[in-house]
């Protein structure tokens, strides 16, 4: 399958994806050392993000995606490891005495991996172009769907305010602008869009990851490590090391002979904490120290992780 026009990565470009994620963190993190941006600044950075960016994401990627009953498993693989997560982190927060904001807070962002911005180009980078259809799959359709629906009811669970009733929560999920998005590129899949369109939903889209690491940036508090240290070893414990072993089992389970569907799964599997989750999170005021410090080291670690189950799956294969 060819991969959408979203995505058109050469060998140079994920080198710069990577490097562009590690340089808008430091920028973020200089510009509130500095003092330039107010202790707020994020929050408008997050507004765009949600209302901007991800539902053009969404519109451009998903009106022109083939889809193949082949790759339903591997889309269905966040839905699995979202909902053990919500499992594993509401037993174990308890245990840790952690915060109702902290539990959600990690059931969102842990429970969902950067399958975007990060988990494409390292997909190209360990297995070439032809995973890259597949992937996007995931993302959208895995990811990003259940930050969507699923997420934004475990978001009205566990924030601080007062809890919503049904009809005020049906709301808010069906009032998130990327769900809208979505929704729009489904039903507008017949319509060709013109080509004054699609660029332009493309500068919209290319925002998403810059301005998301900024955001991360601008809360991150080294100081937290200390302070968060059970949250976060519990947080990427599961999302880097639990997420990929359940995949990895589940592929050599299924498959004799592990094709590209199996390789992609895993490396998507073992991406670091989502970001868009860790935008949601943080607007729902879950514990937003605890966001940034788990996006901030989880990214990170999991560029130098990731590879390592690929590789120990070739091996296995």
């Amino acid at each position: 399958m060819e991969p959408p026009r979203a995505i058109r990565i050469t060998g140079e470009d994920q080198v710069k994806n990577l490097l562009l994620l590690l340089a808008c963190l430091l920028a973020g993190m200089a510009l509130r050392r500095s003092g330039r941006v107010g202790a707020q600044g994020h929050l408008a950075l997050n507004a765009v993000i949600v209302h901007i960016a991800l539902p053009a994401v969404a519109l451009r990627t998903l009106h022109t995606m083939t889809f193949d009953p082949s790759q339903l498993w591997p889309v269905l693989m966040p839905w699995l490891l979202f909902g053990l997560g919500v499992v594993v982190f509401a037993v174990l927060g308890r245990r840790l005495a952690l915060s109702q904001a902290s539990i959600g807070a990690l059931i969102l962002v842990c429970g969902l991996g950067n399958t975007s911005f990060v988990g494409l180009p390292m997909i190209e980078s360990l297995h070439g172009r032809d995973g890259l259809g597949l992937g996007l799959l995931i993302d959208q359709f895995g990811s990003y769907l259940v930050l969507s629906t699923i997420g934004i009811f475990v978001v009205t669970l566990y924030a601080a305010q007062a809890r919503p009733s049904p009809r005020e929560r049906a709301i808010k999920i069906l009032s998130f602008p990327p769900l809208i998005g979505v929704a729009v590129a489904l039903v507008m899949r017949p319509v060709s869009f013109p080509s004054e369109l699609d660029a332009a939903l493309a500068r919209l889209g290319d925002m998403l990851a810059p301005l998301a690491l900024l955001s991360v940036g601008l809360q991150l508090r080294l100081d937290a490590l200390r302070e968060q240290r059970r949250a976060l070893c519990l947080g990427l414990g599961y999302k880097l090391l639990v997420c990929p072993a359940v995949v990895l089992a589940i592929v050599l389970a299924r498959d004799g002979h592990v094709g590209m569907a199996g390789h992609v799964s895993l490396i998507e599997a073992a991406m670091p904490p989502m970001i868009g989750a860790g935008i949601v999170a943080t607007q729902a005021d879950l514990n937003p120290r605890l966001v940034s410090t788990l996006i901030g080291v989880g990214i990170p670690i999991g560029l130098l992780v990731a590879p390592l189950w690929s590789w120990g799956l070739g091996w296995l294969s």
